[in-house]
């Protein structure tokens, strides 16, 4: 059973807390002009830690290669008003991501870091959309120009479980 959040807990991530569903999309090809997605299945649940000011997200990514396991770690900075999203790949248990930082506004959150990719400097982007449909989304995107263009890469429904 987790322990009991604050009471003056950010509540921004309050509507992901639980299990879900999860239907992802993820292009087939970065940086490439292509317009081609990848559909497949998932399952996520998400609960409170540090009192309330942080969750952790537990999934399991049913790829067709084959099932992946991996994990999204928030915090909650209060000195700066932001969220900061670490991912941890289980196929790459050594190493976390850089992670993103940023807010939520009106029910959207927006964060940003910046990355390499093979080598390249890209701007990653996380956008979470908690109160505009009946199920939260999330996507990713990334930037090879330093954020003048934004190519979105992943896409994530959660379906309540």
């Amino acid at each position: 059973m987790p322990l009991e959040a604050l009471k003056d807990s950010p509540t921004d991530f309050d509507f992901i807390i639980g299990s879900w569903t999860v239907r992802h999309e993820r292009l087939n090809q970065l940086f490439s002009a292509c317009t081609q997605w990848t559909e497949f299945s998932g399952l996520s649940s998400t609960s409170k830690t540090l009192g309330g000011y942080g969750n952790v997200e537990d999934n399991l990514l049913r790829f067709p290669g084959g099932d992946a396991r991996a994990i999204a770690i928030r915090s909650y900075s209060t000195d700066l008003g932001t969220w900061s999203i670490w991912w941890l790949d289980g196929r790459n248990p050594g190493t976390l991501d850089t992670p993103v930082v940023g807010k939520f506004d009106s029910g959207i959150g927006t964060f940003f870091a910046d990355d390499t990719m093979n080598g390249t400097p890209i701007r990653v982007r996380f956008t979470w959309f908690s109160t505009t449909t009946e199920n939260p989304r999330w996507e990713q995107a990334f930037s090879n120009d330093g954020g003048k263009s934004w190519e979105t890469n992943w896409r994530m429904e959660f379906i309540p479980a």
